[in-house]
């Protein structure tokens, strides 16, 4: 499961990796209004966020990393909306991986610098789908469960799968 965070517009796209390709099995927008406080949009992303999970049981979450720019209210409003998303994973027993915008634009479209078009076609020719896929946040959210999808991000979360089943500590570093 792949996480573009908003807190006025948070895309969720669902990845399911077969063998060497990735299918889209769902993808979209969760969608909140302005005029509503921030304590009930974050409740309105956890609940979708919840029943996403628990609908497509996803074996891993992974969410672009905040990117701090100019607008420091609007980047703690995405940290916000991105902390109610790995809530609603730890929840579920999931893990999260992030990724930097970087990353996500290097697996997807191989260079860092790949402008949100290029992106979008090539999630679209790379899912196999008929054209790229709309809205922006939606496809943002396919470029992250595809970047994780990739067989660093995949190994990841199998082996923590594996691990979570066999009940085995978490390795911790000395100290």
């Amino acid at each position: 499961m792949g996480i573009d965070p908003g807190a006025a517009n948070l895309g969720f796209g669902i990845v399911r990796v077969e063998g060497n390709h990735m299918v889209a099995l769902d993808g979209g927008v969760v969608e909140t209004t302005p005029d509503l406080p921030m304590e009930r949009r974050l409740e309105r992303i956890h609940r979708a966020l919840s029943e996403l999970i628990a609908w497509h049981e996803p074996k891993a979450m992974a969410i672009e990393e905040v990117f701090f720019g100019k607008n420091v209210r609007s980047a703690m409003a995405v940290g916000q909306a991105s902390g109610v998303a790995m809530l609603a994973a730890a929840q579920s027993g999931i893990g999260c991986f992030p990724y930097t915008p970087q990353a996500i634009k290097m697996a997807v479209c191989g260079s860092g610098a790949a402008g949100k078009r290029q992106v979008q076609r090539m999630v679209g020719t790379l899912l196999g789908l008929p054209e790229p896929p709309t809205p922006d946040h939606a496809a943002d959210a396919l470029a992250v469960a595809i970047c994780h999808g990739g067989s660093h991000g995949h190994r990841q979360a199998v082996a923590a799968v594996e691990r979570a089943a066999s009940g085995a500590r978490p390795e911790r570093l000395a100290g």
